[in-house]
């Protein structure tokens, strides 16, 4: 498979760049659209497969757990064929698992809905170790985390719609009755309600497949040039002239497990808010509007950093800030109390300390990304594809929730965010000046 012909980033014109970053901000609208319907799928599941917390967080446990196993090759096979095509396989394999929830439906089988999980986790992978690495690279180095954010935007816009869009297809205004009277249903009965209920799937999955593949085919043909990163230049093909692999860059390598923690948390504060609120004592058709209002904070976040930065604050600056907050709100979750009505709703202030953690998490994918990926030359895309593998944060750290959540109650669960700032700081402050190990 022949290559197409690469350029370097300097040889761009304007538009040309533009178009590139437009092209790129609507792959991460896809991400977010996939990504984010797993707030709705987890209690939906949930109630359809007859399952706990800690089986409820399969879901994003086998979502993102094909991360880990797939990031390292999807780097290789980036290299090898480049950007475009890589894209263009990503999204042929996520069609293929958006597909398998079709006959996952059909059978009410959870396993088969988990290898369909699985199977777009896998082509979802591939197209962000792509897109990250690009949009880093496209531009000056210190703008970096502002075109991060119009990346953020595109992606948590599609998070916001994705649930609501889902929700609006697959849940009915008489679910509330209907969920109460599943659990006093007994045999065939029961069977029969369930299966209607998981039923409802099978559609827009099918109509998401379709949709996958005619992307993957627009990709490919799409003008985005194929851009050069083997090449280095004299001081840095210097610097890195003892470098064997990719592990050899200890500010990579910290920046990844900042990637676990970083995503982890805020994978827990959006899927896991409507089973929070709903524990509240708010019905679940109300609480389900929970994960935009995180995601709504985030975009708040993602405009002040496109408007501060570089002009008022560094994006290191911003992620030291960010880091910070999302330890005070964790803590301030688990010990602060109290009834409060807000936005028409009548919840526990922690529900809002959830909320904002949102805003908190904002700018700290957009930190880490462009201080991982400093000074990587010719390993960039198997750097790249480390700091995707910190994604699979999104499948561990829920799971680790969701035992806490049924062993020691939703409130105390959220405690696990607290090591996870922790970390965050530690990198914002010094871990990522680390550039050899000894």
């Amino acid at each position: 498979m022949a290559q197409d012909k690469t350029v370097t980033v300097a040889s761009l014109s304007k538009r040309d760049t533009i178009i590139s970053i437009a092209i790129i901000g609507g792959l991460f609208f896809i991400f977010g659209f996939v990504t984010w319907v797993n707030a709705i799928l987890i209690p939906y599941f949930k109630i359809a497969c007859e399952l706990n917390h800690f089986e409820s967080y399969l879901v994003a446990f086998a979502f993102y757990i094909a991360y880990l196993v797939m990031s390292l090759p999807a780097g290789y096979l980036l290299k090898k064929i480049g950007f475009k095509k890589g894209m263009m396989i990503g999204f042929l394999i996520m069609a293929v698992g958006a597909g398998l929830f079709v006959p996952a439906g059909f059978s009410r089988a959870y396993p088969l809905f988990l290898t369909g999980l699985f199977t777009l986790g896998v082509g979802l992978s591939i197209l962000q170790t792509a897109a990250n690495p690009y949009i880093t690279i496209l531009g000056d180095k210190e703008r970096a985390a502002q075109r991060f954010s119009i990346m953020g935007i595109c992606n948590k816009l599609a998070g916001i719609i994705a649930p609501l869009l889902f929700a609006a297809v697959i849940l009915r205004s008489t679910d509330n009755a209907l969920f109460e009277q599943i659990s006093l249903m007994e045999g065939a009965e029961k069977e029969l309600a369930l299966d209607a209920l998981i039923a409802r799937v099978i559609m827009p999955y099918a109509v998401v497949a379709g949709v996958l593949l005619l992307l993957g085919l627009l990709v490919r043909y799409s003008p985005l040039p194929e851009i050069d990163t083997e090449t280095e230049d004299e001081q840095m093909a210097t610097s890195n002239a003892d470098k064997k692999s990719i592990l050899d860059f200890p500010h990579l390598v910290f920046g990844a497990i900042a990637i676990f923690f970083h995503v982890g948390s805020q994978v827990i504060a959006v899927d896991s808010i409507i089973n929070y609120v709903a524990a509240t004592g708010v019905p679940f058709l109300e609480a389900k509007v929970f994960p935009s209002y995180t995601l709504t904070a985030t975009i708040v976040g993602y405009l002040l950093g496109i408007a501060f930065i570089p002009k008022i604050m560094s994006q290191l600056t911003a992620l030291r800030i960010c880091t910070i907050s999302g330890l005070l709100l964790s803590v301030m979750i688990i010990l602060v109390e109290g009834n409060v009505a807000f936005l028409g709703h009548s919840t526990d202030i922690s529900v809002w300390f959830i909320v904002l953690l949102g805003f908190a998490n904002s700018m700290i994918w957009a930190g880490v990304w462009p201080l991982a990926l400093d000074n990587l030359g010719r390993f960039i895309k198997i750097g790249a594809s480390l700091l995707i593998m910190g994604l699979c944060g999104n499948a561990i750290m829920p799971l680790i929730y969701g035992y806490l959540a049924d062993t020691h109650g939703l409130k105390e669960a959220y405690w696990v965010l607290v090591p996870c700032y922790m970390y965050l700081i530690f990198y914002a402050y010094y871990g990522f000046k680390l550039k050899r190990w000894s």
